[in-house]
C-alpha cells in the first residue's frame, strides 16, 4: 500500500482499537519500524493527528481531541483506475434504478457509495460530474424478461424463449438451460445449455421476445467447461477455436493496439519497421471482422487464408457501394 494508504490504516486501527502496541502497525502495514516512525511523526506533526505512546498499555491511542488547536484531518485518498469504475459504475446504476420495492434499499447504497467517492476529499457530486462513464451501442432490455431469466438462472430452472435471429431476420423458439449472465461491451448475454442444438450458446437478452419459465430443472454444466467453451475463443461468439488470426498493425496504430487485450492467449510482437503484430484465437469471424474492420487501412489480415479473403470481400463490397464519389473543392 502507498504512503496515504497507510495513513487511513493507522488512523483505522486506532479507531477500532483502544490501544495499539507497534508489532501490530508494523504486521498490518508490512513495513519497516523505521518507516512507521517516519508515517507516525508525519501524520502528527503535519496532519495534527492527536496520537500519543502509552508506555503503560504497551501501544499508540488517540488522546482526547482538543478543542483548540489546528484540526485533524487525514488527506485525501484518491482510487485506481478499476475502483474508480467499480464505484461510479455502482452508483449510476442504483441511480438509474425506477423508484419501486427496492427504493428503501437502495437508498442506503447510494448513500455508502456516495462516502466512499467522498474519501478523496472531493464531493460525490462533483466526481460524477467530472468524471463520465459513457456506454457505446447499449442495446435495451426488456425488464421482465430479464428479471424471468436472472429468476430461472439462480432457481436452476429451464426456460422457453423465443429468441431473434439478427443475421437471418428469423424468430426461433428454444428451450434453455441458462448457466449464467454476462454482461459483455455494455449488453447483456445469457450463456444457456440449448436443448434443440444440445450444445451450449449464448444468446443476446434484448433480442428475445418472449419467455416463459419452465417447471423442469436446467441441465446443470460444469464451470470448467463453460470457461472453456466461452473464453477460449475472440469476442462473444464462443467456442472451441477454429483457427489464429495473425493481425498486422501499421506503426501509427500500433502506438494504441500494443496496450489493448484482445484475448487471453493472444501473442503479441513489435516488428523491426514500428509495425505490431498480434494473434489471437477465433471460433466465429462475426465480431473479429467488425474489429478489424473498424481500423481501415491501419491493419492487414496476414492469415488464415480465409478471414483474409472475407476481409477482402467487406472491402470490395464496401468499395462498390462509394463507387463515383469524390471530394470536389
Amino acid at each position: 500500500m502507498n504512503r496515504t494508504e497507510r495513513f487511513y490504516k493507522i488512523d483505522q486501527m486506532l479507531h477500532e482499537r483502544r490501544v495499539v502496541p507497534i508489532e501490530v502497525f508494523l504486521e498490518e502495514l508490512d513495513v519497516s519500524r523505521a518507516t512507521f516512525k517516519r508515517d507516525i511523526e508525519y501524520i502528527r506533526d503535519r496532519l495534527h493527528a492527536p496520537i500519543v505512546w502509552d508506555r503503560d498499555a504497551g501501544g499508540y491511542h488517540f488522546e482526547n481531541v482538543k478543542t483548540t488547536g489546528p484540526a485533524y484531518e487525514l488527506p485525501g485518498l484518491w482510487f485506481s483506475a478499476g475502483e474508480l469504475y467499480a464505484l461510479l459504475a455502482a452508483h449510476k446504476l442504483l441511480g438509474d434504478i425506477e423508484p419501486g420495492i427496492l427504493a428503501s434499499h437502495v437508498a442506503p447504497l447510494q448513500a455508502r457509495l456516495a462516502a466512499l467517492l467522498e474519501a478523496s476529499g472531493h464531493s460525490a457530486t462533483e466526481i460524477t460530474q467530472r468524471v463520465r462513464l459513457l456506454s457505446m451501442a447499449k442495446r435495451t432490455v426488456e425488464s421482465r424478461f430479464f428479471t424471468d431469466i436472472t429468476i430461472a438462472l439462480l432457481e436452476r430452472k429451464r426456460l422457453e424463449i423465443d429468441a431473434w435471429n439478427r443475421g437471418r431476420n428469423e424468430t426461433n423458439t428454444r428451450t434453455i438451460s441458462p448457466q449464467r449472465l454476462v454482461h459483455y461491451r455494455d449488453n447483456w448475454y445469457v450463456d444457456a445449455w440449448c436443448h434443440l442444438r444440445n450444445d451450449l450458446r449464448s444468446f443476446s437478452i434484448d433480442a428475445i421476445q418472449r419467455v416463459k419459465v419452465l417447471r423442469e430443472k436446467a441441465k446443470n454444466v460444469a464451470l470448467a467447461k463453460l470457461d472453456s467453451h466461452f473464453t477460449s475463443a475472440y469476442g462473444i461468439f464462443a467456442g472451441q477455436p477454429k483457427d489464429w488470426a495473425v493481425l498486422r498493425f501499421s506503426p501509427e496504430r500500433a502506438r494504441w493496439v500494443q496496450s489493448e487485450r484482445w484475448h487471453g492467449e493472444q501473442q503479441s510482437e513489435m516488428l523491426p519497421d514500428g509495425s505490431y503484430r498480434l494473434r489471437v484465437p477465433y471460433a466465429d469471424e462475426r465480431e473479429l471482422l467488425m474489429d478489424i474492420m473498424r481500423h481501415g487501412r491501419h491493419v492487414e489480415v496476414e492469415a488464415p487464408q480465409s478471414l483474409r479473403r472475407l476481409v477482402a470481400d467487406e472491402v470490395s463490397a464496401l468499395t462498390g457501394m462509394y463507387h463515383g464519389c469524390y471530394l470536389v473543392d
